[in-house]
């Protein structure tokens, strides 16, 4: 059972599953020519709302020193190992940030663009409008921004079905500086309580394939 929590706003409810602050372990493992670059990871995902009809989206992980937490065979940490490893010596690996979003067409009563106010009362606040934006899958459509701090950014176009939400880029823009990275996949699902994820990556001149996925438990 997923509970929805109070003043949340009508269209955030598919998506309502995500919210809160999510720790625990991951593994890396991409193939680049006929090397292999697999390593551990620890990680810290949030997401929020400020009462907009978007979730705040924020990631933080780490590599882990040789004291590790490894996933078992479920994909589970150890969790004094795990406990242990923060403790230890760890190094700060990469962050994101962005915002999700229930895809729907934009009316006058929302803001933008930039800060101007929207005309008339804000759309789709009330459960019953909302659900006049499933889809033919009996889901919802959903937009992913996501920005890099080396220079990348990603949007995301896909569906929220239940605890579960496919994504794939529609668009990657990179800065000069930014090393070589063009299409991404990424699956979040809700399985025994726990956040699961898969993300796939076509970079440094591979095809889309395997990147890492990660495991991770709700700590607040």
């Amino acid at each position: 059972m997923i509970d929805i929590p109070a003043g949340l706003p009508a269209e955030l409810v598919p998506l309502s599953w995500l919210i809160g602050v999510w720790e625990g372990t991951g593994l890396i493992e991409y193939e680049v020519g006929d090397e292999t670059r697999r390593h551990e990871f620890g990680q810290r995902v949030s997401f929020s709302h400020d009462g907009l009809p978007y979730l705040n989206y924020s990631s933080f992980t780490w590599l882990f020193g040789a004291d590790r937490g490894t996933p078992d065979a479920s994909g589970r940490a150890d969790e004094p190992a795990l406990r242990q490893a923060q403790d230890d010596e760890t190094t700060p690996l990469v962050t994101e940030a962005g915002y999700w979003r229930i895809s729907r067409p934009p009316t006058e009563g929302d803001p933008g663009p930039g800060m101007l106010p929207g005309t008339g009362p804000r759309p789709f606040s009330t459960a019953a409008s909302v659900e006049t934006l499933r889809n033919a899958s009996d889901g919802f459509d959903v937009e992913v921004s996501v920005v890099h701090p080396t220079g990348v950014s990603e949007l995301y176009l896909g569906r929220v079905k239940g605890p579960r939400v496919d994504l794939a880029t529609d668009a990657v823009l990179r800065t000069e500086s930014a090393k070589e990275y063009s299409a991404a996949t990424r699956l979040y699902g809700l399985v025994e309580g726990d956040l699961l994820w898969a993300w796939d990556i076509a970079a440094l001149g591979q095809e889309l394939r395997t990147h890492s996925s990660g495991r991770l438990r709700r700590v607040d």
